[in-house]
């Protein structure tokens, strides 16, 4: 039998969390192994959970890229789980490489779903998240070659190395080293390339990706 998802949740409303536990009591797939007011208190969890659905306004005054930065650092990744309008949050939380984000006014299977999806390291993409991306003035231009911005439509929809090569009449190697330039170019703005979901959301960001 498959071990359930470790989830954690970083809520500082009562309310809210305790709606939330009952959730996850019924999804056999998942485990909440804690539910906590602040990023900090995550620390103590060993060994840390796979996915943190976080606050994206805690009322530690926290801000969410940092928060997401923590989380990363203990090897989980992130969703944001949030009731917030603020724009300018969630687009901070998009580049600091949360998965996705998610309303807490959300029909509870939607919330499920993303939050599945999340946990197997994918990207949990909507109309929130699209149109806070589509909207972000501050996304630096990578400034990507047309080969490159072809390379990557291909790698990040899912598409193998090799598979890409054989589309485009390259070597497997000569893709290898695309994805590392264009990595490196995204990473010299700024923008997080260090997986394939990173490269995807990227693609999506820069209207390479629907």
């Amino acid at each position: 039998m498959t071990e359930p998802h470790r989830i954690a949740l970083v809520e500082d409303h009562a309310l809210v969390a305790r709606g939330f536990e009952a959730l996850i009591a019924g999804a056999p797939d998942l485990e909440l192994v804690a539910c906590v007011a602040t990023v900090r208190d995550l620390g103590a969890l060993a060994p840390s959970p796979r996915l943190v659905v976080l606050d994206l306004r805690l009322s530690d005054g926290s801000d969410p890229a940092a928060n997401v930065a923590a989380i990363h650092r203990l090897g989980a990744y992130v969703l944001i789980h949030t009731g917030a309008e603020d724009r300018a949050l969630i687009q901070s939380a998009a580049r600091s490489g949360a998965l996705g984000l998610v309303r807490k006014s959300s029909d509870p299977h939607e919330l499920l779903a993303a939050i599945r999806t999340a946990a197997r390291g994918d990207a949990v993409f909507n109309t929130d998240w699209a149109a806070a991306i589509d909207a972000d003035a501050h996304l630096s231009n990578a400034r990507l070659s047309e080969r490159e911005q072809e390379v990557l439509s291909m790698y990040a929809s899912g598409e193998t190395a090799a598979s890409v090569a054989a589309a485009l009449g390259i070597s497997r190697g000569t893709v290898s080293d695309y994805v590392k330039s264009i990595r490196r170019k995204y990473e010299a703005v700024g923008r997080e390339a260090a997986s394939r979901v990173d490269l995807y959301r990227r693609a999506v960001e820069d209207g390479i990706l629907e």
